[in-house]
């Protein structure tokens, strides 16, 4: 017997109907008929005398209806009181560049969430979750990391990278076309570093090593000027204004993508955590990055 069982008898018991029921529930009639027999079973008594033209409560339907409408009301009190309580729990959350532009009101009825000033590269924060110094955080990994850290992840977030170029050229190019940039500053790049290495080795997009830090900012589009291929922008340059000299050009065969995780502690019990990996990840969908000309590294998570 399940609450979402009592849920379907209250509703037939009130339409006296079990296709208005049906709509009303948002299931369809076959499904709600099956359920409600099998409440029958679990209960052991017969809830409804129906036939073809008419739906009506047994004796002891109409005995167990009251109870069961308590019963759904204290749960439902329940389900507030739990709610208030994960509400009054500070979730600490940290960040690399890019957070969903609704996180707050999606969080605002499990959690008070509190967003991290110090925001630092995808392997740090991670870092940060295992040891215990944030709750979640949005950042790329890997699922060697994930393990590594004992980290559970879903996705939450997707961009889908493009190429930069000198001149005036918006037209598509192919991936193995442009460069893509690593820094020898392994502290601050890492993640994108391995990221650029894998999109080398299984893209076939050539790699060019910088020691400037010109992975975004002013100095990318220096290296974009003096370069005679297209480069490959980077999530975190994803926003930065574009000079006039420059121009941005869609990278297929194939389309590049970056994921961004919400990730917490595999051993995590709080409710107010647990309740804000449901409000931020439910129904984000997959931001196109399984189709069929997509591409994401060996090791991403959410590769299939």
């Amino acid at each position: 017997m399940e609450l979402r069982q009592l849920r379907y008898f209250v509703a037939v018991a009130e339409e006296l109907h079990f296709g208005r029921a049906a709509e009303r529930l948002l299931i369809a009639g076959p499904s709600l008929s099956q359920q409600i027999k099998s409440l029958e079973r679990d209960l052991g008594v017969r809830l409804f005398d129906r036939d073809r033209r008419s739906v009506a409560l047994t004796p002891a339907g109409a005995a167990l209806l009251p109870h069961t409408r308590a019963l759904l009301e204290r749960a439902d009190d329940l389900r507030n009181r739990a709610a208030r309580i994960a509400g009054s729990e500070p979730v600490r959350l940290g960040y690399v560049n890019w957070l969903p532009a609704d996180l707050t009101a999606r969080a605002s009825s499990v959690a008070r969430l509190h967003i991290d000033a110090w925001v630092a590269p995808s392997h740090a924060q991670a870092a940060r979750v295992a040891d215990g110094g944030l709750d979640l955080a949005v950042c790329w990994i890997r699922t060697g990391d994930l393990e590594k850290l004992g980290l559970s992840a879903r996705l939450i977030g997707a961009e889908r990278l493009y190429a930069v170029s000198a001149g005036q050229d918006t037209g598509e190019v192919r991936a193995q076309d442009t460069d893509v940039l690593l820094d020898d500053d392994a502290t601050t790049w890492l993640s994108w570093n391995d990221y650029a290495e894998r999109l080398a080795e299984e893209a076939g997009v050539p790699a060019v090593r910088i020691t400037d830090g010109g992975i975004t900012g002013p100095v990318f589009f220096d290296h974009v000027r003096r370069s005679r291929r297209p480069i490959l922008n980077s999530p975190k340059g994803q926003t930065t204004p574009l000079p006039p000299d420059l121009a941005v050009r869609p990278v297929t065969g194939p389309k590049v993508y970056w994921t961004w995780s919400l990730v917490w502690r595999r051993d995590e019990l709080r409710p107010a955590v647990l309740s804000t990996v449901e409000a931020l990840t439910e129904g984000v969908g997959d931001f196109g990055i399984h189709a069929p000309d997509a591409w994401l590294p060996d090791g991403d998570p959410y590769k299939r």
